[in-house]
Parts: structure tokens; sequence; C-alpha cells
């Protein structure tokens, strides 16, 4: 099964708490319910490509409860950092995570995950500078879902394992190592 999905938001039940069995945690974050919905209705060696917003990556509580989980059960793989400008909603910090389901047998899934940053330097607007086709093919070459084995590392595509993912505070998956020229004080930016 493949499942490649985004979540609007649109919901005007914010403070709904979902209480299913079949989630890890229970909570009233929409975003997390979501990305643990799509972890239900996939079948082991399902893929799942799904946008979520960067909230998703680092926070606390239920946020780092679930992030350990979906590491540990599913193989989450690659990390796409998306543009701000992309969206209509203005400034929207959006990631598109993909992971395959597995079987549950205890054993942890993801070795490591590789991210990339199609974000930092990067200028996009709706109208006068859209995301087009060309914009992803490094992306796409990069990625090569048939021979994940045999990706290579540069300036916008990294590696990190496991260890060094679950071991960051609250098991934060907002890795980003690219300074961006925007920024005044370059020295400032903090470690991945």
């Amino acid at each position: 099964s493949m499942t490649i999905t985004n979540e609007d938001g649109e919901e005007d039940r914010d403070a709904l708490t979902y209480e299913r069995q079949d989630f890890w945690e229970t909570t009233s974050n929409k975003q997390l319910n979501f990305l643990q919905h799509i972890v239900t209705i996939l079948k082991a060696h399902g893929k799942a490509a799904v946008v979520l917003p960067d909230n998703v990556l680092f926070e606390g509580g239920a946020g780092e409860k679930i992030r350990r989980k979906l590491l540990e059960t599913c193989d989450v793989h690659t990390i796409l950092r998306l543009p701000t400008g992309i969206f209509y909603a203005n400034g929207v910090k959006a990631n598109v995570v993909f992971f395959d389901a597995k079987p549950k047998d205890g054993k942890v899934h993801t070795a490591g995950v590789w991210f990339y940053d199609l974000r930092t330097n990067r200028h996009f607007t709706l109208k006068t500078r859209p995301l087009k086709y060309e914009d992803l093919q490094d992306f796409i070459r990069s990625y090569n879902p048939a021979n994940r084995h045999q990706r290579t590392e540069t300036e916008c595509f990294k590696y990190y394992p496991y260890e060094t993912l679950v071991a960051r505070d609250k098991a934060s998956l907002d890795v980003f190592w690219l300074k961006d020229a925007s920024l005044d004080n370059l020295d400032n930016l903090p470690t991945p």
C-alpha cells in the first residue's frame, strides 16, 4: 500500500482529543493524530509520504513519544524540508516525511534518516516564483528510492544515524545544517 497525503489543518475542533486504542499517544494536536492515523492504515511494507508542519518534528510531550515510536516501528528514511512560500498561508514551514511500514516485530526499523534541505537560501512565492518541477530535480536524483543504500551526501542532502536523532533534545527531527544567508550573525547558528 502507498499513502501520499497532506493534513490541511482546517478543522474547527481544535481542542478535540482523540482516544484511539491503535494510537500511541492521546493528544489534541491534529497533525500528530493525523500522522498516527497514517501509520495505523498502512499495511506492513506500505509506503507513506506525509506533508507535516515543522512543529511535528520538534514538539515535546506527545510529539516526542510519537516521533520515537515512528522511528522504532517504521523505517523513516527521508525528510524533505520544504521551502516557505509554496502554500497559501504565508510563512508556513512544512516537510514531507517519507517512511515505510514494517512488521510489528519489536525491532527498531529506522537505521537513519536522510534530510534534504530545499528551504535554506531558497525563495519561492505562489505568484511570482512558484516551486516548479525543475526545482525538485536535485532532490529526485538524491532520493533514489530504488537504491537508498547508494545515496551520497551533498550540500543539501545529509544523513543522520538513528542513535544521533534519538539522543537529540526531545528526539527532535528538526535538523538543519546550512547557514541561512539572511541571518545577521551566522556564527550563532545552532548545531544540528
